[in-house]
Formats: structure tokens, C-alpha cells, sequence
């Protein structure tokens, strides 16, 4: 699937058939978001991929919007050095990672990291340095039903030339 094609296809997958996803096909994907752009050349991001069912059962608990994690065959946590554009860099990275689970025919969700309650405890769960940021976790698998991505506002309604 091409990118524009990818990009208007996805949508947020919150069930997953119990399918596990190839390491490689997961490689690529984390490799798509490693190629984000990122502010000064920083590349401040480390990805974590999870597989294990239980630690994919705790995260999912330790999330307040993110139960159906533990449905998924995989999540990658989102993590990203404290510099000036961690979060504008991790989210490009996310980006990356769902457009391109989309295009290889994955479902998956975004779960909000940075600014979460929990984000100290799912570091701690993932054995990630103190000095890192949660900025998200994508949900990932199969989906367990077809893909209907949501009505989103027109065109017409959100472009705006030459002023707003």
C-alpha cells in the first residue's frame, strides 16, 4: 500500500485477532519510525517492543485508556531523551509506526504516554533509564474486524489559503 493510500486507510484498532505479528514485519515498523524527522538531527527516541502476554496484561492495567493492550500481539513503547523537541520528535516516530503498521495491513492504536500519570510506572515495567519519556504506546495486531476509518472533517472546512 502507498503512503497516501496508508495514511487514509488507518484508523484506531482497539481488537485484535489472536494472531501474532512476524519480528521481522515488527522491524520494519519500528524501523519506519526511527527514520521520522526529528529537530537536530537528535533522534532522541528508543523503542521498546513487547510481546509477552503478561507484560502486555500489565501495561494494559497500568493504563487508564489502554486496557485493550492486552489484547494486542504486540506494543512498542515510545521513549525519548529529555531534550528540547522529545515530544514533537516521538510523536513524528508514532506517526511513522502506525502509517506504516497500516500499510503492511496491522491495526493499531495510539495510547497517550507524556504527561500521563502512569508514565513512571510503565518505565519502571520496561527497565527504561530515568532519564527517559514515555511519549506514547502503539497497540498492535491484526485486526479482528475490518477496518472503518471515522468520518473526519472535510477539506473544505479546514484548509484555509493565505489566511486563516
Amino acid at each position: 500500500m502507498d503512503a497516501i493510500k496508508a495514511i487514509r486507510a488507518r484508523c484506531s484498532i482497539r481488537e485484535f485477532k489472536d494472531t501474532p505479528v512476524d519480528r521481522k514485519v515488527i522491524e520494519e515498523i519500528v524501523d519506519c519510525g526511527r527514520l521520522a524527522p526529528t529537530a537536530r538531527k537528535e533522534e532522541p527516541w528508543e523503542f521498546v517492543v513487547v510481546t509477552d502476554k503478561d507484560t502486555l496484561a500489565a501495561m494494559a492495567d497500568i493504563t487508564d485508556h489502554g486496557k485493550f493492550i492486552k489484547s494486542s500481539a504486540c506494543a512498542i513503547a515510545i521513549f525519548c531523551r529529555d531534550t528540547k523537541y522529545y515530544l514533537e520528535d516521538g510523536s513524528a516516530a508514532t506517526e511513522n509506526i502506525l502509517v506504516s503498521a497500516a500499510s503492511l495491513g496491522l491495526g493499531s492504536c495510539w495510547v497517550a504516554g507524556d504527561k500521563k500519570h502512569y508514565c513512571a510506572k510503565i518505565a519502571e515495567l520496561l527497565g527504561a533509564p530515568p532519564v527517559s519519556k514515555l511519549v506514547s504506546i502503539v497497540a498492535l495486531g491484526y485486526p479482528a474486524k475490518d477496518p472503518q476509518p471515522l468520518e473526519k472533517r472535510p477539506l473544505k472546512d479546514v484548509l484555509h489559503w493565505e489566511k486563516f
